[in-house]
């Protein structure tokens, strides 16, 4: 896995842009990913993952799966770990600021409004019957987020990787194990055929 790096405005980013505008498209950006994401951390990564690989260029696909299992491993909300990584990456430390911000705020203004009207919600049936709805909408919405990031990590992969995922998901699907030590076991079984294949290297 590689590190994380700053990328200069004039490998990706257009020069005329200039560091204020890509500041400001990197917060709109990530604002009206949060504002309009529904399903949690997996759909928000791949919702930024369309917009930063596909449309915007300003990273690849492989490095953005990196970011998505790191955000994944490390502690807190995925989605405020992947906006930390990509504004890193993207404009360093004043654009993990301004992603991080972008990524916090709908979700704190949305959350303040319901929580003042919690206990009409609760009580109102029709509120209940959308909430119901939506429900299975976000259902979908994970489902495809689960299809595209499987789909762009099985490109070019060994059959050890396969083993990994397959693996995974037993333990997880059938054995119930903790999706903690899931994750560890994961990262350890990688770890070592990095280092197995950095001894082969050096063997050449």
């Amino acid at each position: 896995m590689r590190g994380v790096e700053k990328i200069q405005p004039s490998e990706e980013v257009p020069e005329e842009q200039g560091r204020g505008g890509e500041l400001l498209t990197l917060f709109f950006t990530m604002f009206y990913i949060s504002a309009f994401t529904f399903g949690g951390g997996f759909v928000i990564v791949t919702l930024m993952r369309r917009k930063f690989v596909e449309e915007l260029h300003w990273m690849g696909e492989e490095e953005m799966l990196d970011y998505a299992a790191l955000a994944q491993a490390s502690p807190g909300a995925i989605a405020v770990n992947a906006a930390i990584l990509v504004g890193w990456k993207i404009a360093g430390w004043p654009g993990m600021l301004i992603a991080v911000l972008g990524t916090v705020l709908p979700p704190i203004v949305i959350l303040s409004v319901v929580s003042l009207f919690y206990t009409a919600f609760v009580s109102n049936l029709y509120v209940a019957l959308v909430l119901k709805g939506m429900e299975a909408g976000v259902a979908a919405v994970i489902l495809s987020a689960a299809w595209d990031l499987g789909a762009d990590l099985t490109k070019g992969k060994s059959c050890i990787s396969y083993g990994i995922f397959g693996a995974a998901f037993l333990c997880d699907f059938l054995l119930g194990i903790n999706v903690v030590y899931i994750v560890l076991a994961a990262a350890v079984l990688g770890a070592i055929r990095a280092l197995i294949q950095k001894g082969e290297r050096r063997e050449r």
